[in-house]
């Protein structure tokens, strides 16, 4: 397993870190089979697997849930423990804003009841500071998370973040604070390429791109978006393969089959 402590090394290396998200057992059979170098349990969940609008509604519990099943898939295809990929879990909304004590207990509940040995949480407030600092004090690595954060959606929308001098600046400033207080990485998501390359150079720790061009320590992408699975992709993740009308098609032509009178099977069906 690459660990949270040799991320710094790998970045001084210049090898470049490949992660990819998963929601259950089969997606993190899948990319843990793939080779990746992390596992993110992002929140994206909610929207992925769970139908919601945004991120927002999935809870803690559902993030322990689904984390528990994407071990047990990683497990499924990667038999020593030592091999693993690092699972990282995201921190839901309002499980760590509310109190340092409160998010030391939702973080803690991660790394007892769940494969994950890391959390991923946004923004760089002066609390969420002081909840991370907390956090890597009591032994929780964290990853942090600037630019297009999420869960911050009715405040920043989807939009791209960081695009005028003065916006750029305030995120340099929030990666340097996400450094001190003891981040071990950096995602940066949907900002300028020349932000982020600026941040791969003046920060010691990685740099992990999603929309955030290719100048960075490594990149992680929703891996439902990065096979076509979803109805729309955001614009930094065009699909490698379009799955979702493939998966459409084949299904509707088996219904198809199923109900045509000249199939065996239908004709053979027992009458309720």
């Amino acid at each position: 397993m690459l660990r949270p402590g040799d991320w710094l090394s790998r970045k001084q290396e210049g090898a470049p870190l490949a992660l990819l998200t998963a929601w259950d057992a089969l997606s993190g059979a899948w990319v843990a089979a793939a080779g990746v170098d992390a596992v993110l349990v992002g929140d994206s969940l909610a929207m992925v697997a769970l139908g919601h609008a945004t991120t927002l509604p999935v809870t803690l519990d559902e993030m322990l849930h689904h984390c528990r099943a994407v071990g047990r898939g990683v497990a499924s295809v990667i038999a020593d423990p030592a091999a693993h990929p690092l699972l990282i879990c995201d921190l839901p909304f309002l499980s760590y804003q509310c109190s340092a004590d409160e998010a030391v207990a939702a973080a803690g509940r991660v790394l007892k009841q769940s494969p994950a040995a890391a959390v991923k949480l946004e923004g760089a407030e002066p609390e969420t500071l002081v909840v991370i600092d907390r956090l890597v004090r009591s032994g929780i690595p964290v990853m942090g998370h600037l630019g297009l954060t999420p869960q911050s959606v009715h405040q920043l929308g989807y939009r791209r973040q960081a695009t005028d001098p003065v916006a750029q600046q305030r995120l340099v400033t929030q990666a340097e604070a996400l450094q001190s207080a003891g981040c071990f990485a950096l995602v940066l998501e949907h900002v300028p390429d020349t932000l982020a390359q600026r941040l791969q150079l003046q920060l010691a720790v990685p740099v992990i791109g999603i929309g955030a061009g290719p100048h960075c320590d490594g990149q992680v992408l929703v891996t439902a978006d990065l096979l076509g699975m979803t109805p729309r992709q955001p614009p930094f993740a065009q699909p490698l393969v379009n799955l979702r009308p493939q998966a459409l098609e084949a299904l509707s032509r088996w219904v198809t089959a199923q109900r045509a009178p000249t199939n065996p099977a239908a004709s053979a069906a027992p009458h309720c």
